[in-house]
């Protein structure tokens, strides 16, 4: 699910940004909200952005091959695919990747700008400050940019923001020496000259190193010999004389082959070191990297702080006497060599285009030209804000409810949303941290239009119903602000993940008469009421997850925005046992480990719920990720006196009273989208009466019972859960 910023004044303004289309890689310059400054960011009026050649290039390659060849590319992604389609079935899975290929993908990594608004806890700059920033999603090809604090660095005085803009390639450069460790006097090697290459070459002779730079074009090798290496072409390279004379070599080519790996051998001297910092094949030969005795090193991006999310996230910077080169010191250490004159990347920009002409500029990637830097140039004062769209009253509409949606994600736009179409919702607004995948999910599923900020969704006089799938730690504060503005709120699960989220929440119910639904859809299965209607109480309960394991890095897994999976994912199935038992649910124990060391307590990934009931019905949820996936991921067992039954996947039930049985379903899954989006549209339509909303406290107050239990290790009462 997306992020969901922080509020600002809701204008109206809108940007532009360059985005492809993942279905078939073709560019646009697109008109998008304008983003928000979030916890921990700073927003960038952009003044100049780099395109990587590179990367952007493959990225747009991999856009444009067939589904068989993007499934070649990215096989990882692939797989995932495959284990989609086994857990939800061929239609579910088909319909995700659909919609993913309909989506606009962002395009920038590298870019300098304004500082025009900062979170109270960003560090080093303010509003009016020229920064670099840096990060793929975040320092876009767009007129305006929220991006991490850590990923920003100051600009020295003198320096000018088209050179300022290649201080993200040039932290690449600069870890990728670092790596190398080397002294003044040593000699450095670069294999591929293209922009990381050229920079590579002039941060080692910025640092008194010798420099000898080879790549297929003459062109780029002359162009390192400018700024004073000892350039060869490398077809002319066994008979420069430079084999085994190098330090250390670092690897900047894009290739797929193996030529550079191997001339990386022949290069180097005994037991010297050898740095990945492109992607290029890596079938590393023994027999030459063993007689040397070759240390082989990958450098990875920018520096210390890449893909932690504490880091780039949270903000929580490496003290400088434990690591001294960060992604955001590598970055300030290149702005400095440029404004000390000891670097110029001038002589790298081959080409420059004002933003308006953002498709040339890709355009030339594939000419015949010789290429290195492509400069986007920006119009300082920014894009021009829109008229503001005239909204249609209520009452004056032709009687299909409508609803804004508040968080782009996957899960919304593939799931959500199509069925509160189905059911007779109108789409009316689109809400996003980032514009881009706003406009992505308005152009595909039909929202009037694309915003940065919930509250001019929530004040709409056209949205009669708020969704709101964002990621979990935003959830109750949403869902209350809703309720107080008196709209209708469907809140994606948990409703909350501590307890000051459940009393906002509790409050907002307290002082508004609109409804409220939070995402726990297996209540409206029909395969619930064929169990609550058979199976009387007092009840015992079982129900097995196979979840199967998250990346380690996945936002779920983190306690501050996630929740951790027992309250992000768990509180699915507490809530179940709640519903199934209908009895208030009075103790909770639970116990569990994590699948990595690296994993926190709260984190916790394989666990069990107990919960003792008030009118003696006992249940437990044994969650587990590290389980095979083979037997199916949910099994249900519920008995009462004479009665048994037990759902499987959500597809099949079978109950069992006295010596009768029955059977209800087969191999179509049911888990109750569809019934509870019928509801909702029936409720907000005012032909039904809405449920009461007492039940998601009390389930997510025992769900927060069930992480303190964890935490402490002691049975907890779930207080206030009496109704």
């Amino acid at each position: 699910m997306a992020a969901v910023p922080t509020e600002r004044e809701p204008d109206g303004s809108t940007i532009r940004q360059v985005a492809r289309r993942l279905k078939d890689g073709r560019l646009e310059v697109v008109t998008v909200p304008e983003p928000s400054a979030a916890p921990g960011t700073v927003a960038v009026r952009v003044r100049a952005s780099v395109i990587s050649a590179g990367t952007e290039r493959a990225t747009m390659d991999v856009a444009r091959k067939s589904l068989i060849g993007k499934a070649r590319a990215r096989p990882d992604q692939a797989r995932q695919a495959v284990d989609r389609m086994r857990r939800d079935g061929v239609k579910a899975t088909l319909e995700v990747v659909r919609q993913r290929l309909e989506e606009l993908g962002p395009l920038g990594y590298s870019a300098c700008g304004t500082v025009i608004e900062a979170d109270g806890w960003a560090r080093g700059v303010k509003p009016g400050d020229t920064v670099a920033i840096a990060g793929a999603g975040s320092a876009n090809h767009a007129d305006v940019d929220v991006v991490p604090s850590l990923l920003c660095a100051k600009v020295p005085d003198g320096v000018a923001p088209e050179h300022a803009a290649f201080a993200t390639l040039g932290a690449i450069a600069m870890h990728g020496f670092r790596r190398a460790e080397v002294a003044v006097g040593s000699t450095v090697a670069v294999i591929g000259l293209g922009v990381i290459g050229q920079l590579a070459t002039r941060v080692a002779l910025a640092a008194g190193c010798r420099v000898v730079a080879t790549d297929l074009d003459p062109w780029l090798v002359a162009l390192a010999e400018k700024a004073g290496a000892h350039g060869a072409v490398r077809s002319e390279l066994d008979a420069a004389g430079v084999a085994g004379s190098a330090d250390a070599v670092l690897i900047c080519a894009a290739a797929d082959t193996n030529d550079p790996v191997e001339t990386a051998a022949r290069l180097a001297r005994d037991r010297g070191t050898v740095v990945m910092v492109g992607a290029t094949r890596m079938d590393v030969p023994r027999g030459p990297y063993y007689d040397k005795e070759l240390d082989l090193r990958l450098s990875r991006s920018y520096g210390p702080g890449r893909y932690d999310r504490d880091y780039e996230r949270w903000g929580l910077d490496y003290p400088i006497g434990y690591v001294r080169w960060t992604q955001q010191r590598n970055m300030q250490a290149f702005l400095q060599l440029i404004a000390d004159g000891k670097l110029s990347v001038d002589e790298l920009i081959t080409h420059r285009f004002p933003f308006e002409r953002a498709e040339d500029a890709f355009a030339a990637l594939d000419g015949d030209d010789p290429l290195v830097g492509v400069v986007l140039e920006y119009d300082a004062g920014g894009a021009a804000k829109p008229a503001r769209r005239a909204r249609t009253a209520a009452s004056a509409r032709a009687g299909k409810p409508r609803f804004a949606l508040i968080g782009a994600g996957n899960f919304a736009t593939a799931t959500i949303v199509p069925r509160l179409v189905a059911a007779g919702l109108e789409p009316a607004a689109v809400v996003s941290a980032s514009g881009l995948s706003a406009e992505s999910a308005r152009t595909r599923l039909g929202f009037d239009r694309a915003l940065s900020s919930p509250e001019e969704a929530i004040e709409a006089d056209d949205v009669d119903l708020v969704v709101i799938a964002t990621r979990h730690d935003t959830h109750a504060d949403l869902a209350a602000r809703a309720l107080d503005a008196g709209k209708a709120t469907y809140v994606e699960k948990p409703l909350a993940i501590d307890a000051a989220g459940v009393e906002r929440v509790r409050d907002a119910l307290a002082g508004s008469e609109a409804p409220l639904w939070v995402g726990f859809n297996r209540r409206w299965s029909p395969h619930t009421e064929a169990v609550t209607s058979r199976v009387g109480g007092p009840r015992l309960m079982a129900f097995r997850v196979n979840a199967g394991p998250l990346p380690a890095g996945h936002w779920l897994n983190d306690p501050r925005e996630g929740g951790g999976r027992l309250l992000g994912e768990g509180c699915h199935f507490i809530d179940y046992l709640c519903h199934v038992a209908d009895s208030d649910p009075v103790t909770v124990t639970a116990h569990g480990f994590g699948s990595s060391p690296d994993v926190p307590l709260a984190a916790t990934d394989n666990f069990a719920v107990q919960i003792q009931f008030a009118d003696g019905s006992a249940g437990n949820v044994a969650y587990a990720a590290d389980a095979p996936t083979g037997p199916g991921k949910e099994r249900f067992e519920a008995s009462g006196p004479g009665a048994y039954a037990v759902i499987e996947d959500f597809k099949r039930t079978v109950v069992w009273r006295g010596t009768g049985k029955r059977t209800i379903g087969g191999r179509r899954q049911d888990k109750g989208f569809d019934g509870q989006m019928r509801n909702i549209a029936e409720v907000v339509a005012g032909r039904a009466e809405p449920p009461s909303a007492d039940g998601y406290l009390v389930s997510t107050l025992a769900t927060l019972a069930a992480g303190r239990a964890l935490a402490t290790g002691t049975m907890q009462s779930v207080v206030g859960s009496e109704r």
